[in-house]
């Protein structure tokens, strides 16, 4: 334990020299092998740690810029579905995105390609949960979450949908967005265009199904004017320009959707809990597993209680993805890890803590890693990826763009 103690501080010094001291040529074990400026306030470095041996990637953005922003790209822009994270750049460029780096970010399904946690995306739900879709939990739970606020401030949490639509003075709880719950006596969700042409085939439980036409919105809280026939049967239609409000069960729920009559005005309003700073909900909200620092602290060991985690994923070498940002929230850092060869055998999940914390995060999370840990820097994917084939598809990704701007104020 002792040996171990002294290697993890040594990896602390050896990976902090290359950013925060000029001793960065003299360092003993941590080796720069590309430096550049990828744009103003964005920069990218390739490390050696031959101790591993570890290849490491790292990207740091000036979040204070405001001709830079962070965006948020499920694959194919649908909710479903794996694209390459190099195919999302080469998309965004076609449609004039001044892409300048990218990783990939959420766990997701491998046949369906749907990412696990909530899913936000320049302010709209694409998919909210109150528990991670997982089907590797230890236990169900919200894993964490990586936010970014009205104003582009990052936090990170295991933030919990809370959604409610008022109708004639009845507030009905929305318990998901555009994901069915399956095996519940009751419940209620939210089905927007983004979920596809209808509804989920539920034949298990009686259900009331409300569409709506969206009118438009008054600050964070959405307007819909009920239109159209209450079903009360599965796979009803969503409307292009609107949403269902569907209820599960024989309880009040679906009492309360049968309630609202045609022309009914029905106020939606989606957020989160814990709450967010500027504005009730996240421009930007996108999940990994699990949180691997808070406060500067190494918390992976309180992973498998907290959020469920697997042994062969926390403890075992494996290519990582990870994000976090610095104690006072202005610089972000991305990094990937490469794994599964000679050069990079890959990282645990506390030896990702540690080169988290040396980089200079206070926050991390971890991102999906082994074969879908991909960088992008400048149109060009930088890391290693482990799988025979390249670079995998991911379900989504978190990128780097430029935009016109001065710089930003807090």
């Amino acid at each position: 334990m002792a040996i171990m103690k002294r290697i993890l501080v040594t990896v602390c010094v050896a990976l902090a020299a290359p950013f925060h001291t000029a001793a960065h040529a003299q360092a003993r074990h941590a080796e720069t092998l590309a430096s550049r400026a990828v744009a103003p306030g964005v920069s990218y470095r390739a490390l050696s740690d031959d101790r591993g041996p570890w290849l490491m990637h790292v990207l740091r953005i000036d979040l204070r810029r405001a001709d830079l922003a962070i965006q948020h790209v499920r694959a194919h822009d649908q909710l479903r579905g794996r694209e390459r994270t190099s195919e999302m750049a080469r998309r965004l460029s076609a449609a004039g995105v001044r892409v300048l780096a990218a990783v990939n970010s959420d766990f997701f399904e491998l046949a369906s390609g749907e990412n696990e946690n909530n899913q936000v995306i320049d302010g709209e739900w694409w998919k909210g949960l109150k528990v991670t879709d997982s089907p590797y939990d230890s236990f169900d739970n919200p894993h964490v979450q990586l936010a970014f606020d009205a104003r582009g401030r990052p936090m990170i949490d295991r933030f919990v949908l809370e959604g409610q639509a008022w109708t004639r003075g009845v507030a009905t709880p929305i318990m998901t967005v555009n994901f069915a719950q399956i095996g519940t006596m009751e419940g209620t969700t939210l089905y927007t265009p983004r979920y596809g042409d209808a509804t989920h085939p539920d034949t298990t439980r009686a259900t009331v199904q409300a569409p709506m036409v969206t009118v438009g919105r008054r600050g964070d809280t959405l307007l819909y004017v009920r239109r159209g026939v209450v079903s009360s049967q599965a796979r009803t239609a969503i409307p292009t320009n609107g949403a269902v409000l569907a209820a599960y069960g024989a309880g009040l729920r679906s009492t309360e959707v049968k309630a609202m009559a045609e022309g009914d005005t029905v106020r939606v309003l989606l957020t989160v809990l814990p709450r967010v700073s500027h504005g009730v909900a996240p421009r930007t909200l996108l999940g990994g597993w699990p949180r691997i620092l808070r406060d500067g602290v190494d918390v992976t060991r309180q992973s498998a209680t907290l959020e469920g985690t697997l042994s062969r994923n926390a403890e075992l070498r494996h290519p990582r993805t990870a994000a976090g940002f610095s104690r006072d929230s202005a610089t972000l850092i991305l990094v990937v890890v490469d794994g599964r060869s000679a050069r990079s055998v890959g990282m645990t999940l506390g030896e990702l803590a540690t080169a988290m914390r040396a980089l200079g995060a206070w926050q991390a999370i971890n991102f999906d890693g082994g074969g879908s840990s991909t960088m992008l820097v400048g149109g060009r994917v930088v890391n290693v990826p482990s799988d025979s084939a390249g670079e995998r598809t991911v379900g989504n990704a978190l990128f780097v763009v430029g935009k016109s701007g001065r710089r930003r104020q807090r």
